[in-house]
């Protein structure tokens, strides 16, 4: 049995290795997504203003996105742009935000990065 759990443990090993070289964690996470029309309404709000061009509530809103948690697949710096999205009751910026993919992606977390959803439209 020791055996088996070394042999699973190197097959988890590699496959993790695999992930980090290749993008295989991120493009299978990118694939999760959502309509744009299930977003909540301040989402869709936000991405109203981000096809329109603002103007945007908030002075950080446009600047590059780093991509520093590597959820989302792996690109040059500036390739991300990320937007506030309000939340009801929350004084500060909040944890919602859109961030824009080479002008033409769009990703939505509410959990302030640690997760995203292609929004679809």
């Amino acid at each position: 049995m020791n055996f088996a759990i070394k042999g699973m443990v190197k097959l988890l090993q590699a496959w993790l290795l695999a992930c980090l070289l290749f993008g295989g964690a991120t493009q299978a996470y990118a694939a999760d997504s959502m309509a744009a029309g299930d977003l909540p309404p301040e989402a869709q709000q936000t991405l109203a203003l981000i096809k329109q061009g603002g103007p945007f509530p908030y002075p950080k809103d446009g600047v590059v996105f780093g991509n520093y948690e590597h959820v989302l697949p792996a690109h040059q710096r500036g390739y991300y742009h990320e937007y506030t999205v309000k939340t009801p009751g929350v004084r500060s910026r909040g944890a919602q935000r859109i961030i824009v993919g080479g002008g033409a992606e769009y990703y939505y977390t509410n959990d302030h990065y640690s997760t995203f959803k292609r929004i679809q439209e």
